[in-house]
């Protein structure tokens, strides 16, 4: 598997297969609390992730709300401290963006030629938070093409005139372009070469009738920065995410058995009532847990004392791993 751009800790040993009922179960609550632990570190990169792709692509009305999923939304600007829904945006580098929808069909990608002094890229990162693809100067040049973004359901062959068939893990991506910004008088050539960027449905490009439209779905709302501390709303964010966008990889069946024990997981209810009230205080202890062995990473790993109260309005930090 790939390095997530988010902070994640390797979830290692081995893991138990029997799983619980959607009424709870029996589970004992030194399990629930390791359970929730461990789960609580799986969902945060990607429940966080999966509030980014709300916000932008998902929530008509909010002010970082860019446009619909499957259409490509350019900005022609320059970032500034005043947005604050991605942790570190670059400056230098006007950005670009979509959210892919994958379960009807796959996108196709166009990019004009760019002049080779001038660096662009196109990050993609799936709902597992996985940088898993990149286009652009460094991965494949600056040379004009187009290229097929794929959801792991899609089995067609490559259609003429497509350079590469990009296939991601989940049926959520995050499209993210950068293109080079020389200086405040070169915004003009940014604004052109964006103009240049297309996408457009599979079925679109090959002139087709396209294929029946995927189930409409009802969208998870994300929780709030302080809430997803605590809460264990958490898994049931990250269950719609799951269910709606993730198979599960061959990799993580046994995580994922492991998971339903508290009923976390595709197709599963995430329910906290639906536990007695020592399971349930187990989990919420485990999330506590998490947020303890996140601090003792950041202070041990990457030389950072900062012990984080849940109840403090103090952000986890997150690392990326990939581009700002």
């Amino acid at each position: 598997m790939k390095s997530r751009y988010t902070l994640v800790f390797i979830l290692a040993g081995a893991f138990a297969i029997s799983a619980c009922g959607e009424k709870g179960g029996s589970i004992t609550p030194e399990e629930a609390r390791a359970v929730a632990k461990d789960a609580y570190i799986y969902a945060s990169p990607m429940v966080d992730s999966y509030g980014i792709m709300y916000t932008y692509f998902m929530a008509p009305g909010h002010p970082d709300y860019k446009g619909p999923m499957n259409k490509l939304i350019n900005e022609a600007r320059v970032y500034t401290p005043a947005d604050t829904t991605v942790q570190t945006p670059n400056s230098d580098t006007p950005y670009s963006f979509f959210g892919a929808d994958l379960r009807t069909e796959p996108l196709v990608l166009t990019v004009p030629e760019i002049d080779p002094k001038r660096y662009y890229s196109i990050q993609f990162v799936d709902a597992y938070t996985f940088n898993f693809n990149y286009v652009g100067s460094r991965a494949t040049g600056n040379g004009a093409g187009k290229f097929l973004l794929a959801g792991p359901g899609w089995k067609g062959e490559k259609p003429e005139g497509i350079k590469e068939i990009i296939t991601s893990e989940t049926d959520l991506v995050l499209g993210i372009y950068r293109t080079q910004l020389f200086g405040p008088d070169d915004i003009d050539n940014v604004k052109a070469i964006q103009a240049g960027y297309k996408l457009e449905p599979l079925s679109e490009y090959l002139g087709a009738e396209a294929p029946p439209a995927a189930p409409t779905l009802h969208f998870a709302e994300p929780l709030s920065k302080e809430a997803q501390k605590t809460s264990p709303g958490v898994f049931e964010v990250l269950n719609f995410v799951l269910t709606a966008y993730c198979p599960t990889v061959p990799s993580e069946e046994a995580l994922m058995a492991r998971f339903a024990k508290i009923n976390v997981g595709p197709g599963k209810t995430f329910d906290l009532s639906a536990f007695s009230p020592e399971v349930q205080q187990a989990i919420k202890d485990g999330i506590a847990d998490a947020w303890q062995e996140f601090t003792q990473f950041k202070k041990d790993k990457l030389g950072i004392d900062l012990m984080i109260n849940p109840d403090d309005a103090v952000e986890i930090s997150i690392l990326r791993l990939g581009e700002g």
